[in-house]
């Protein structure tokens, strides 16, 4: 794939969005710091801005005056739309998914749902609200084991595998510390698979397959705790159809730039939607760079594709 050779933003100031307030800030500053570094190295003029809150980050543009934003920022108020919505309203150009990719897709309950409607198999699940539902009462379709986890919460924080009855409880009261609305799924054992998504374009499958046996926040972001396997060991034929309902779900919820779709597959190839990412980590251990890179395109490169394709959403 050819790089980019000359950016419609090269002479222009680039700010770069990090930080945050979210459970996912550590992460965001080094996805935000690897990017304008590698933004740098390519000649930009790159301003980072600590997002500490929408007040702040008002008064920063004040202050910078940049011309076209990247958003590296991870969860609640930066992954969500919340950011998104300001920057249309400011007229800044900014980089991945507008106000509605972000918002569906941050949200686990309402993606599923729109993955379901287009044909993309999810796991058995149920919803859990836990301003509501109480969980003496709760009577789930399915038997355990289950997976645990707050609808919109990144990094797997607060999320757990429940085998026995009597951890459930303890589970949702841990779920419910990062949402009301948790979601319950059948657990199914199988390979972790994930596709990046670059401009719209499925990258080549990675499998990911911790030490630990379940890919956790320290799996994640502890050198050395996984294995990363591009291409996945899944035949070409699973491998095409994740890739193509990872597009499908990327076009459905409108999203843009880098994006990062979960599945699990069966030992027998039936495949699961997870989730969709659309503002994945761009660390030294991030996925999207090393699926991109299997196809020889350089951090630096996925980086300038991101910015390249930063524009507003919202016609006025």
């Amino acid at each position: 794939m050819e790089r980019i050779m000359t950016s419609k933003w090269k002479n222009k100031k680039v700010a770069v969005l990090l930080g945050g307030t979210s459970k996912e800030r550590e992460i965001s500053l080094r996805t935000g710091t690897a990017i304008a570094q590698a933004l740098k190295r390519r000649g930009y003029d790159v301003r980072e801005i600590d997002v500490a809150s929408g007040r702040e980050l008002v008064a920063s543009f004040d202050k910078e005056r940049p011309d076209v934003v990247v958003v590296a920022l991870h969860g609640k108020l930066g992954e969500d739309g919340c950011v998104q919505g300001l920057l249309e309203m400011m007229r800044l150009p900014y980089t991945g998914g507008g106000v509605l990719a972000s918002a569906v897709g941050m949200d686990k309950v309402v993606c599923n749902q729109l993955a379901r409607s287009i044909g993309i198999p999810c796991l058995e699940a149920h919803l859990f609200d836990a301003n509501v539902d109480d969980v003496k009462t709760l009577k789930l379709p399915f038997s355990l084991p289950v997976i645990v986890k707050p609808s919109r919460e990144g990094s797997t924080i607060n999320m757990t595998i429940v085998k026995e009855t009597s951890g459930l409880a303890g589970a949702l009261r841990q779920a419910a510390e990062s949402d009301n609305k948790i979601l319950i799924e059948r657990y199914v054992d199988g390979r972790e698979v994930t596709v990046g998504v670059l401009n719209g374009m499925a990258l080549p499958t990675l499998e990911i397959a911790p030490k630990s046996g379940f890919y956790d926040y320290t799996s994640k972001y502890t050198k050395g705790m996984t294995e990363y396997i591009v291409p996945a060991r899944i035949s070409e034929s699973c491998a095409k159809r994740l890739q193509d309902w990872s597009q499908k779900i990327y076009q459905a919820i409108e999203c843009e730039g880098t994006a990062r779709v979960d599945f699990v597959v069966t030992p027998d190839e039936n495949a699961f939607f997870l989730e969709i990412n659309t503002i994945p980590g761009m660390t030294e251990l991030s996925l999207v760079p090393k699926a991109a890179a299997h196809m020889g395109l350089s951090f630096e490169d996925v980086c300038e594709k991101l910015l390249d394709g930063a524009r507003l959403k919202v016609e006025i």
